[in-house]
């Protein structure tokens, strides 16, 4: 009800605009008639023209009006009124004089519109342009000449002279009274240096940062960068450091910008996040070819209320698939990501799916009933020390619910069946790893079989993801400390979410079936970096404000993950950070036998027997103790 409520005082706000401007216009454009008159003749107009002033103005705002409306001229803000709108109205006064340029040609024999000279009509509309532009104009104007009091408001240097760094000053200096005093530009780009942007002057390069604070009295800093790789970011903040900067802020990549979900503005500024310091350079994509895959398809996603699937659901859901059905066995987490979505695209088909992926009959209700062409599969169990304890659940969940999802994909006619695979299962040291292998190998071994294309995407950990190692050093900085690394060496690979299931889209577009696709991770990363770099974006010193101790390994994990297994290769494919490995014959005997023993020992919980059938299938699983 509180919903419907604002939602009518906003249209009713509207309205009410639309009407004053219709009102201010009119007057504006019946001046204008009356001016150019008064201007043609030097203020002594003859009286037999004064008909012929009613019928113009007349005409005037029968033309006029419309076209104004109908090129969006009451439909701004006043605050952000800028180039756009300036355009607007030049082509809006342009049309409005050809149209009524045409109509005194058509009636030029009728008495109201012949007999004056027409040299009025090109001076009206230069006075429509100045007074109707003026009054758009007005309030930046205004704002512009007697800039508002920001007393108390800290002095900020923008990183960044780009569009997004000019969007963000004209939004601070049009805003009510900001916490922000802009005092001027840093940027790397040559042509830009010494530039004046609404009056602030670009002072240097992002090297400078320390020089220009000391001598401008900097206290915070605004990343206005939406297309920079995480290299430019992690050198603006941490010379902002080096210059004692505690407040830095930043914009939303242009991921998020492009997409149209946030609009560049003071109210989009956030805290720097690792995901914008470890994140890489911006992802290239076929958009055509993601829009052909996914447009008009009915797409199954299962592991939906997860941190892959549920990125998987609002990357996918931007490309128009006839419907999207979510599937989980988290209620809540089904609720929560269903609800989004249907609030960020209302016209989409939702299908939100409450069912565990080993329950056959179940799965095979939702098969006959939505019959998916697409399905991508990101339901996995995925902790290594719980998979450890646990490996008959990993097998009943990580290998029997990806072959029965794959067999129904089969039976049922799915074009494309995408698994979501990880680094873990090469050469793979844990139950989790080795059964995401074996999931490898049964879409290998199934894609023989008929017409659907069965594609594997392996990539590593995803930042900030449940129950990953983000969420976990946050909790532990926030109670400050101690933060918990199992080893100084440990190094894993790091992708942001959004660029794995982006790039996830495009492997699956661009499978043909049978392959094993590897995202291209970059460099890996120290855990020890990671917790030291998370504790100074908290503001707090490692080691000082926060300790740092070292537990142990725990079962089953390497010190470095690898991507590769040593009888693998690489080959490139179009997509510079999608490469796909070359994998050696799987014997479709051996592993039907294998499956068969691991199926029998996953439901007596013999562990033994998972773990000696799982080194028979994976000759290069050696389980870490």
């Amino acid at each position: 009800m509180k919903n419907i409520f604002q939602k009518f005082l906003l249209e009713k706000r509207s309205l009410t605009k639309l009407i004053i401007f219709l009102i201010a216009d009119a007057v504006l454009i019946s001046f204008s008639v009356f001016l150019a008159f008064i201007v043609r003749f030097e203020g002594q107009i003859p009286f037999r023209y004064l008909l012929n002033i009613e019928g113009i103005i007349l005409l005037s705002l029968i033309i006029t009006l419309p076209v104004f409306y109908f090129s969006k001229l009451y439909y701004f803000s006043w605050s952000y009124v800028s180039t756009e709108e300036l355009i607007s109205l030049t082509r809006g006064t342009f049309l409005s004089f050809l149209f009524l340029a045409a109509s005194f040609f058509i009636l030029k024999d009728h008495p109201i519109f012949s007999g004056f000279p027409r040299s009025t009509l090109f001076i009206t509309y230069f006075f429509v342009f100045l007074l109707c532009g003026g009054l758009r104009f007005a309030k930046r104007i205004h704002s512009q000449i007697f800039p508002k009091e920001r007393s108390g408001a800290e002095k900020t240097l923008i990183v960044g002279a780009g569009d997004a760094g000019e969007q963000i000053l004209r939004n601070i200096l049009s805003s009510r009274p900001s916490q922000y005093l802009p005092i001027g530009f840093v940027d790397d780009s040559p042509a830009k240096q010494g530039i004046l942007i609404h009056n602030l002057k670009v002072l240097g390069r992002i090297k400078d940062i320390p020089r220009i604070t000391k001598e401008e009295r900097i206290e915070g800093l605004i990343i206005a960068m939406a297309s920079a790789g995480s290299k430019t970011i992690r050198e603006a903040v941490e010379q902002g450091r080096k210059a004692g900067l505690r407040k830095i802020k930043i914009i939303p990549p242009i991921g998020e910008l492009i997409s149209g979900e946030t609009k560049i503005g003071v109210g989009v500024l956030r805290d720097v996040e690792m995901e914008d310091l470890l994140g890489r350079e911006p992802v290239s994509l076929d958009q055509k070819a993601i829009e052909n895959f996914i447009k008009n398809k009915k797409v199954l996603i299962t592991g939906g209320a997860g941190s892959i699937g549920s990125e998987l659901c609002r990357q996918i859901a931007k490309f128009n698939p006839a419907s999207l059905l979510v599937l989980d066995q988290d209620e809540t987490g089904i609720f929560n990501i269903s609800e989004e979505l249907k609030n960020k695209f209302p016209k989409l088909k939702i299908v939100s799916l409450i069912a565990d992926i080993q329950d056959k009959p179940k799965i095979k209700q939702i098969f006959e009933k939505f019959s998916p062409q697409i399905i991508f599969h990101a339901a996995a169990y995925k902790h290594v020390p719980l998979m450890e304890e646990h490996p008959d659940e990993a097998i009943k969940n990580n290998v029997f619910g990806v072959k029965t999802l794959a067999e129904f994909s089969l039976k049922y006619g799915v074009e494309k069946f995408i698994f979501i695979s990880t680094d873990k299962a090469v050469n793979p040291s844990s139950v989790m790893g080795a059964t995401k292998r074996v999931g490898e190998m049964i879409c290998q071994v199934l894609n023989q079989k008929n017409d659907t294309k069965f594609i594997s995407v392996r990539f590593g950990n995803v930042l900030d993801s449940r129950g990953s190692v983000i969420p976990i050093f946050r909790e532990q900085i926030k109670k400050r400390g101690p933060v918990e690394i199992t080893h100084p060496e440990m190094k894993r690979f790091f992708m942001v979410t959004s660029e794995a299931c982006l790039l996830v889209m495009q492997a699956g577009a661009m499978g043909k079936g049978g392959e094993v696709f590897v995202l291209d991770m970059g460099k890996p990363v120290k855990i020890l970096d990671l917790a030291k770099e998370m504790i100074r974006l908290s503001g707090l010193e490692p080691d000082k404000d926060v300790p740092i101790v070292y537990t142990k390994p725990r079962p089953g994990e390497k010190l470095v993950e690898e991507i590769l297994t040593a009888e693998e290769g690489t080959v490139a494919t179009q997509n510079q950070k999608i490469f796909m490995a070359k994998l050696s014959h799987i014997n479709q005997e051996k592993l039907n036998s294998g499956l068969k023993k691991l199926e029998k020992a996953g439901y007596n919980g013999d562990k033994e027997t998972i773990i000696k059938t799982l080194k028979e299938l994976i000759p290069l699983y050696v389980r870490k103790n």
